[in-house]
């Protein structure tokens, strides 16, 4: 959603950093950079076959941002209140040597010298041989997209045919390699995936892989997107809890600027979280902020338009007032007024284009 103008604040003076918050009072503490727009996977609500066909337009590598212009970005916003950055694509395991971007994020500490939590989103297809060394590189964590154990179903989501067993094995290997937590995220959608709610939960029960159950949202270059193919959360929820019961930790609320409902299984079992974009929006909270490979920054996952940072990259002390000017100017609330639009609209499907999601990262 584009972002809503107010006046400009004064510019902060030479050697400030204190966090900085937008006009609805949010603070600015979580860095999503997408490394690479390209994906070896075609899956059917984020990046489908038919819409990014072999021959697809990605963005050349002379491009892309380079390892010490991503740094020099993460330096600026880790002065304004960033102390987490996730690397997200795309697939981002398809940058060469990422190791070495993460060996540099890894040693970027907050001003209160607190250290930067560094988190990776990939679909698992390449974790099995990297892992080692991105944790030897100072990854701490791992976040994994996983729609289904059924490998028929699996196959027909990601659309390449990709193995589910590969991706299993590329979760056991980041366990064993130390990272922690190790989460999967699964989108359910109604009439494709959902009869994988229970067996994902009873496969991840006592692993201390982290389960998260996520609303199908209407992002990307998903135009046919529509509220009845969303499977609510409350519906995963009963469904799990009815198998294997659930108590609610934090009074089954996300807890502050986090976006899952966590709950516990009654038994020991471990977590499960549930990710509620579309019955429940977590707006209000929302602390971060997305840039794409190509330097854009975008504020809202449902963003139309970017600011192009790159201009503004020579300078340290300009770099951080952009920044801080554009995040306090920062209204958007795209799924508090989805509901609205579509009532406006009088259609129940997405209403506008959106970035793609390949481009600008979960």
């Amino acid at each position: 959603m584009n972002t809503i103008l107010s006046p400009q604040p004064a510019p902060a003076p030479p050697g400030h950093s204190e966090p900085c918050v937008d006009m609805l009072g949010r603070p600015l503490t979580d860095l999503r950079m997408s490394v690479i727009d390209q994906c070896n996977f075609r899956c059917t609500y984020c990046m489908p076959a038919g819409l990014y066909p072999s021959d697809y337009p990605f963005l050349p590598s002379s491009e892309r941002l380079s390892f010490a212009q991503i740094e020099t970005m993460a330096r600026a916003f880790v002065r304004l209140g960033v102390d987490k950055i996730r690397i997200t694509g795309g697939e981002p395991l398809l940058r060469k040597n990422l190791e070495r971007l993460i060996e540099r994020l890894a040693r970027l500490a907050t001003p209160d010298g607190r250290a930067v939590r560094i988190a990776l989103t990939t679909n698992g297809s390449l974790l099995a041989a990297k892992a080692r060394s991105l944790k030897d590189a100072g990854l701490d964590r791992v976040t994994v997209s996983l729609d289904s154990l059924d490998n028929g179903i699996f196959q027909r989501m990601n659309g390449v045919d990709f193995p589910v067993e590969k991706v299993l094995h590329g979760l056991e290997v980041a366990q064993a390699v130390g990272l922690h937590p190790v989460k999967v995220n699964m989108v359910v959608q109604k009439g494709v995936n959902d009869s994988q709610i229970v067996p994902l939960a009873r496969h991840f029960r006592h692993t201390g892989v982290v389960l998260r159950l996520i609303e199908f949202m209407d992002v990307g270059g998903i135009g046919a997107w529509s509220r009845t193919h969303v499977v609510t959360s409350e519906a995963s929820r009963a469904l799990i809890d009815a198998e294997f019961p659930l108590v609610a930790l934090g009074e089954g609320k996300p807890i502050s600027h986090e976006t899952a409902s966590r709950y516990r299984y009654l038994d020991g079992g471990g977590e499960v979280g549930f990710i509620s974009s579309v019955s429940q929006p977590f707006c209000g909270d929302c602390s971060r902020v997305r840039v794409s490979s190509d330097g854009q920054m975008f504020l809202c996952l449902f963003a139309r338009d970017g600011i192009d940072l790159r201009p503004y990259l020579d300078t340290a002390q300009e770099l951080e007032s952009v920044l801080r000017r554009h995040w306090q100017r920062r209204g958007d609330r795209y799924s508090e007024v989805r509901g609205a639009l579509a009532q406006a609209g009088g259609r129940p499907g997405k209403q506008y284009p959106t970035v793609r999601m390949s481009l600008v990262g979960g």
